[in-house]
């Protein structure tokens, strides 16, 4: 529900938020089902991820001013809301010359995409990776972050009925492959692998078939990270990639990542540093968004239910 709610106090050490834009994630609706790894106290406001202006600042808080935009620094923030207060150590400042749609998307799918890329393999220019959900927001930042690594991807996506026109998006991206779940057993594959290596890297947001046949394409020793499953199957690997093969199966949870690296604020910073340049330069957009008021929230919610989605529905606060 929408609610009018009080603003809090401001304490020494909060920040006083003006809320623009939220994006809403599978992840928000998991948690709203009950079915995330994490769930807030009720009640609670719904969302992880969005960017706000600084309005005023406690007197202890030093590091931001009032005009600073800033970002959640974890899960949990409740960013579908105008205005609120919260501690200084919970945000993130982000640069305020970046697109509004670039900062409030930032802080889950770019960041995901981001250390699957650089934790897994030691990847070098002209390798690949391959994955599947490529026109997910965290599949779009995989497509764009590689390009400007010079990584080439191969990109699998269910077969739709606008295919050509998701085709030609991802390509625009810098998607160097477009192939759907049904070409991963065609022998057309070989083609592929005549003009660029075989993986060494597999991302894999959906389980079930899609990923055992991906996994037929990674090289020996190469890794699989599975950071969602979005068939709500399990994940079946044939016992001869594991023997002949020597596959390795890991997950991904950014969630955990930001947990185990609370005290390494420079490894946080360089990420962000990173892929904020990215954004300045141009080299890595915002995923398709759907601008949505906040007053239309529930049919923002019913159309990120909707199968085949490839806008992500942002609340404009």
């Amino acid at each position: 529900r929408l609610k009018d709610l009080e603003v809090a106090e401001l304490g020494d050490s909060d920040v006083h938020v003006k809320m623009l834009a939220a994006p809403i994630n599978p992840a928000d609706i998991n948690m709203i089902q009950g079915t995330y790894a994490i769930l807030s106290p009720l009640p609670t406001v719904g969302g992880n991820e969005g960017v706000g202006e600084v309005l005023e600042v406690g007197q202890r808080v030093a590091a931001l001013k009032p005009g600073d935009w800033v970002i959640p620094a974890s899960t949990g923030l409740g960013t579908w809301r105008t205005r609120g207060v919260f501690p200084e150590e919970t945000l993130l400042k982000v640069p305020s010359d970046i697109p509004v749609l670039s900062a409030a998307t930032l802080s889950v799918n770019p960041c995901t995409a981001y250390r699957m890329l650089a934790d897994f393999e030691s990847l070098a220019p002209g390798d690949s990776v391959i994955q599947n959900a490529a026109n997910s927001g965290v599949g779009q930042a995989v497509i764009q972050i590689a390009k400007a690594s010079g990584i080439k991807t191969i990109n699998v996506v269910r077969d739709r009925p606008d295919l050509p026109k998701l085709v030609e998006r991802l390509m625009a991206l810098g998607a160097d492959h477009v192939i759907t779940e049904e070409m991963l057993r065609k022998p057309e594959m070989k083609d592929i692998f005549k003009s660029i290596p075989k993986p060494r890297l597999a991302l894999n947001c959906v389980g079930g078939k899609s990923t055992t046949e991906m996994l037929r394409h990674l090289q020996p020793k190469g890794t699989m990270v599975t950071y969602g499953g979005m068939a709500k199957q399990p994940v079946m690997v044939p016992v001869s990639a594991f023997i002949f093969r020597d596959v390795r199966l890991r997950g991904f949870w950014m969630t955990q990542w930001r947990k185990d690296h609370a005290q390494d604020q420079e490894s946080l910073t360089s990420m962000m540093d990173a892929l904020c340049q990215l954004i300045q330069r141009g080299q890595l957009t915002a995923p398709a968004c759907t601008e949505v008021p906040l007053q239309d929230y529930k049919a923002a919610l019913e159309a990120t239910m909707k199968p085949f989605t490839s806008s992500k529905q942002v609340l404009l606060l």
